[in-house]
């Protein structure tokens, strides 16, 4: 494993969120796996995200991320990357807001050699 799997990995749960893919997310994320939000720290568990998804509750038109900015490290059997993003939120009457973030996501290795996302928390930048 090097550097640029763990952040193809980081990508392709970005591009998931946009696509409301909960398939690729189901593949994506470990079964124990903790969303902390960017915006209230309310902490959502995988069945929880996945269907707020579903519901169409929680949209991302579009998430910027910056990949040559990230950190990455692997311990063992654990990666970190810790990035910063500019998200477009969608609720579910149609109205958007942005928010920048610096995010920490923790992955790690599983039983097939794959990587499978454990955590991920956002803190808000603010202007």
């Amino acid at each position: 494993m090097n550097q640029d799997t763990l952040l193809q990995h980081d990508q392709s749960f970005f591009q998931a969120l946009m696509d409301a893919d909960t398939t690729r997310l189901e593949e994506l994320l470990a079964e124990d796996f903790v969303l902390v939000g960017v915006e209230d720290g309310a902490v959502a568990d995988k069945a929880a995200l996945l269907a707020l998804i579903i519901r169409g509750a929680l949209r991302f038109p579009a998430i910027d991320s910056f990949p040559q900015e990230a950190i990455v490290r692997r311990v063992g059997d654990v990666g970190v990357v810790v990035g910063r993003t500019s998200m477009t939120f969608q609720n579910p009457d149609g109205t958007t807001f942005s928010a920048g973030s610096r995010y920490t996501h923790v992955f790690a290795a599983d039983a097939s050699g794959g990587w499978r996302l454990l955590s991920a928390q956002g803190t808000a930048i603010k202007p």
